[in-house]
């Protein structure tokens, strides 16, 4: 029972017994409802004897008043308990299963991230995570308790009178084969409805990624107009959505108060024929009353668990990704990385490598080079696991990089890449990201050697300024310095470089390249390159072509041989002698 609640509510083992407390406390709760029937029912009783002069209108007074504050006692106890198991589980159970979310989107390889879009992920995190708390505390405990408590209820009154049960009951499949009977509808309209909100949420989020562009291109109208018709296609989707939700519901709920007249009739003809008395009569009527209201919220909750069970989907999407794992107890010989007819490809698309085979040695320099979408920044990343190849072998030191734990493994790396990330923190800490619990003094070290020290002077607070989003206040070539920095604090054994000096204007380019000189030295270098002039000095050079090695060797070695790389030479030497008409 515990694994097919996890399974069907994206649930934590703890939280999956959570809510099997809370149906039962709903439950209970649910009868207890029915403890002041019995009150009135005895004070009816003792009432009638009174005016029957069978009793004096003091006997049991105190008693029936003492039975009155004993119920209303244990009910607000056993409500107590309800709200306990009710929300303050689900609060924890919904921060369990954001950190459980966070845990498996952090152990995903990168090819996962780029087959989803940001803002539905983003949505996933948030906004059905949210759905999912009102879900566990208001929906699916109180169903499964109401349906529980309408049973044994139901039986306790066929075993009073069986007419009478009929009479109160007959409108409880009824009413739920209604609104189950909407589902298939109300799935369409909830996928449409989700779509169209991920629509809005894309629209907005690359309004907001271009805006430079959309502004210098003088698409402000165009791009408006795009939004508005988004946002009216989410706003008919949502109407149309609660319509017809609404719709079948409410027909439910209004159906079950038929109920209620069948009860009247009923009792009526029962009463008059001498078969039952008043009190049992008034005593199903407060019944079949008490019974209708948690009946009533079990409509409203099937039809809001139909809903939830789409955001369930989309989070159970995620959490049954296979993560990558590995082991953590990694101590290579060496940090050569090896690639031993490499293959690899994108969810099934076509091979972005195939078969490569190259050899980036420790104390060495080694670069690739080529045409765009050659391979280059994929092969980095498949050797430092971001993604694992499709066939062939990546090696670190004579291990297979797919049989380490990520984490670990990427201690041995540092990167500098040409898509600078930076965070809403201050200088300092954006640099100390290359190794947490480095001394400000050493972070101060990795910032004049990567030349970063001279603008930083500069920002109002120094060191302590606190950067715009992703460095959005600073310019490409300083975020670029940041980087560089961040790499040369966390000094590795291992370092990629993706056009690490692409936005450096000349002069800081070759102070920054003085300085990558010397965290280099010792190291495993696989760098990246379009400029033919920075990867001169290397001590291998691969050319990739298609997704192949079309060449390799030192750059005296392919200047000789010819082929691609000494085109790529010729044409930039031809480019550097370009100018203005």
């Amino acid at each position: 029972m515990i694994k097919k609640l996890q399974h069907v509510f994206a649930l934590s083992e703890k939280g999956a017994r959570d809510l099997m407390k809370a149906v039962v406390w709903c439950f209970v709760c649910n009868i207890s409802l029915m403890l002041p029937v019995g009150a009135v029912m005895f004070a009816m009783q003792h009432l009638l004897a009174v005016l029957g002069g069978a009793s004096s209108g003091t006997d049991g007074f105190w008693v029936y008043t003492g039975l009155g504050i004993a119920v209303l006692i244990l009910l607000f106890v056993l409500h107590w308990f309800q709200y306990a198991s009710l929300y303050l589980a689900t609060y924890r159970e919904s921060a369990s299963r954001r950190v459980s979310l966070a845990e498996t989107l952090r152990r995903l390889p990168l090819s996962f991230f780029g087959s989803r879009d940001l803002s539905d992920l983003t949505a996933t995190m948030i906004a059905d995570c949210s759905s999912l708390d009102q879900m566990f505390s208001h929906y699916i405990p109180q169903l499964f308790a109401s349906i529980l408590s309408t049973i044994v209820i139901g039986i306790c009154m066929f075993c009073f009178n069986w007419r009478m049960a009929l009479a109160v009951l007959w409108v409880v499949p009824v009413a739920v084969l209604l609104t189950a009977g909407s589902k298939r509808i109300q799935d369409a309209f909830g996928s449409r409805s989700i779509l169209n909100k991920r629509a809005v949420s894309d629209c907005i989020q690359e309004g907001l990624e271009t805006i430079r562009d959309i502004k210098a291109c003088s698409r402000e109208e165009r791009y408006m107009s795009q939004l508005d018709e988004k946002l009216a296609a989410m706003e008919s989707g949502c109407i149309r959505s609660e319509l017809a939700t609404g719709v079948f519901v409410c027909s439910a709920q209004a159906f079950l108060r038929a109920g209620l007249a069948t009860t009247v009739l009923t009792g009526s003809a029962l009463m008059l024929s001498g078969d039952i008395g008043f009190l049992y009569f008034l005593g199903f009527l407060f019944a079949a009353a008490r019974l209708y209201d948690p009946l009533g919220t079990v409509l409203q909750n099937i039809a809001a668990t139909f809903s939830a069970k789409l955001q369930i989907q989309r989070m159970r999407t995620i959490l049954e990704q296979p993560v990558q794992e590995g082991t953590e107890d990694f101590e290579p010989e060496n940090y050569d990385i090896v690639f031993d007819h490499v293959r690899f490809a994108y969810r099934g698309g076509e091979d972005v490598l195939s078969d490569v085979s190259f050899t980036a040695r420790q104390g060495e320099v080694t670069a690739l080079i080529g045409p765009s979408g050659g391979g280059k920044s994929t092969a980095c990343r498949l050797a430092a696991r971001f993604w694992d190849a499709t066939g062939g072998k990546v090696t670190l030191g004579g291990t297979d990089v797919s049989t380490v734990d990520p984490e670990t493994l990427l201690k041995s790396y540092a990167m500098v890449f040409q898509d600078v990330v930076l965070f809403r923190d201050t200088v300092m800490e954006n640099i100390r990201l290359g190794r947490r619990g480095a001394s400000d003094e050493e972070v101060l070290a990795a910032a004049e050697a990567a030349r970063c020290d001279e603008f930083i002077r500069r920002l109002p607070d120094g060191y302590q300024t606190v950067i715009g989003e992703n460095g959005s206040t600073l310019s490409g070539g300083e975020r670029q310095r940041i980087s560089i920095a961040r790499a040369l604090l966390k000094d590795a054994p291992v370092i990629l470089l993706d056009e690490a000096t692409a936005s450096l204007d000349v002069e800081n380019e070759s102070a920054v390249q003085a300085a990558l000189s010397h965290l280099l030295r010792g190291k495993t270098v696989l760098i990246i390159a379009h400029r033919m002039r920075t990867v001169a000095g290397a001590d291998h050079i691969v050319v990739l072509e298609n997704g192949r090695v079309s060449q390799q060797g030192t750059p005296a070695e392919l200047m000789a041989e010819g082929g691609l790389y000494r085109h790529m030479v010729e044409l930039q030497n031809e480019s550097a002698a370009w100018q203005l008409a």
